[in-house]
């Protein structure tokens, strides 16, 4: 069991669909969240553009700062593109790397001293990564996202042996399709005619129960 009572967690995403309900989740269960996100017209949000080039060191600093430590990272940012693979641009498959793939790779680089240091205090520090359904099943339209998630899905699996030596947690998630509006605004071509997805409320409280019970992975199975 992982205690988030006074757990200082930094939330990449945390004004997106889901990201939101995972700070709001987290919060609820006792965590003090610091939020990051590309757009917020608050000012308690760390606002950063994980395409750019330090982005990603630059929030995990920042967070760090404000309480002097760090147990725990959720990356919940994404973007998603659609369309035959013939019709990708360049700068779109940069795009979905760049997001889904670079950017959590150097989040968790960047965080690890921080968590390293939780875990010698004593706490229970965790990783939460969202690699999606596409990291099992790679989907036609969606080759591209579908390959970026599974590299971010390849990255978590090698990291969780190395990390485990310093007490950290990864946990990795692949909901299915889930109503949040990222489908809604693609980088890159048009949404096809998805079924109903899942609930996002009930897909951010899977994973912060999975949080809390110590689990370390999720799979889509888990969110049926």
């Amino acid at each position: 069991m992982t205690d988030l009572q006074g757990a200082v967690v930094l939330v990449v995403g945390a004004t997106g669909g889901l990201g939101t309900r995972l700070a709001r989740h987290l919060a609820a269960a006792g965590a003090t969240v610091i939020s990051s996100g590309r757009l917020s017209p608050s000012s308690d949000v760390i606002l950063a553009d994980l395409r750019e080039r330090g982005a990603a060191a630059s929030v995990v600093k920042q967070a760090a700062a404000i309480h002097g430590r760090l147990d725990g990272l959720v990356i919940a940012a994404g973007v998603v593109a659609f369309g035959p693979l013939e019709e990708l641009r360049d700068d779109t498959l940069r795009e979905l790397f760049d997001v889904n793939a670079l950017a959590p790779m150097q989040l968790i680089r960047s965080a690890t001293p921080h968590l390293a240091a939780s875990a010698a205090a004593g706490r229970e520090p965790f990783i939460v990564t969202l690699s999606g359904i596409v990291a099992e099943s790679p989907t036609a339209g969606l080759a591209a996202y579908s390959a970026s998630k599974s590299a971010l899905n390849a990255f978590t699996k090698a990291a969780t042996r190395e990390l485990r030596r310093s007490s950290i947690r990864l946990l990795d998630a692949r909901p299915g399709h889930t109503q949040t509006p990222l489908s809604r605004h693609p980088i890159a071509g048009t949404a096809p005619a998805f079924p109903p997805g899942l609930d996002p409320e009930a897909v951010a409280a899977r994973i912060v129960t999975a949080i809390v019970t110590g689990e370390r992975d999720l799979p889509s199975a888990a969110f049926a």
